[in-house]
């Protein structure tokens, strides 16, 4: 059987202006694999994660997702990946729920979602105020459920753009083994962080970028945990 990566980029370059964002990047993901995007505030993480998703239009190179390019395949690539932004949109009117229940239907994943859903709102602590709405939650509490709308259906990719940066110790260490689960049924996943001892928790690859450029890839044996 022929490898395909579920998630390639072939020197992606972003420009606004005359200034390049992303400056020529290339890097692929394996099944099953989780990668770390560190680097410093205005490196270029989130643009990169915004290109990957198709948030923002590259000025050039190429994004292939499952060997599909997301311009002319947008809805096979969009049922293949999910993402989890750093600061989640909600639908005002829909109860958290509610919000879980939209995002299976959009994705034609319903059969099954009660026990799903129910599941994830106990471990995630968010049973109790499921009927309520996210924008009474805290932060730490919406960025639990933005989470939730990304694992609430299968992707063979999840994005999630510094997930950690507003929850609790318990939470952050509920994603941890979350990842690794779902790492272990072949599900990619694709971090941006600052937490610098994360990819190490999570036994991640790292890639880090600055100046809009991955000046370091490090494979998870170089940091694995002894």
């Amino acid at each position: 059987m022929k490898y395909i990566p579920v998630l390639q980029i072939v020197d992606l370059t972003k420009t606004y202006q005359g200034f390049k964002a992303i400056d020529e990047v290339s890097f692929e993901l394996a099944p099953g694999s989780i990668t770390v995007l560190q680097g410093p505030n205005g490196s270029g993480k989130t643009t990169l994660l915004h290109c990957i998703t198709g948030l923002l239009l590259p000025t050039s190179g190429t994004i292939l997702i499952d060997g599909l390019d997301p311009q002319t395949h947008w809805r096979e690539t969009r049922s293949t990946m999910a993402f989890v932004p750093d600061v989640p949109q909600f639908y005002l009117e829909l109860t958290a729920y509610e919000q879980l229940r939209f995002i299976a239907a959009a994705n034609n994943v319903l059969e099954g979602f009660e026990v799903r859903a129910e599941t994830l709102l106990t471990r995630y602590d968010l049973s109790q105020v499921k009927d309520g709405f996210p924008h009474h939650f805290s932060r730490g509490m919406r960025l639990k459920l933005g989470l939730l709308m990304g694992l609430i259906r299968p992707a063979k990719l999840l994005i999630l753009d510094e997930p950690t940066s507003a929850i609790d110790a318990e939470g952050r260490e509920l994603l941890i083994a979350e990842l690794a689960e779902r790492k272990s049924t072949g599900m990619s996943v694709l971090l941006s962080t600052h937490d610098t001892t994360l990819a190490q928790q999570l036994n991640a690859d790292i890639l880090t970028i600055d100046s809009g450029r991955i000046i370091r890839s490090s494979p998870a044996s170089d940091h694995a945990r002894p």
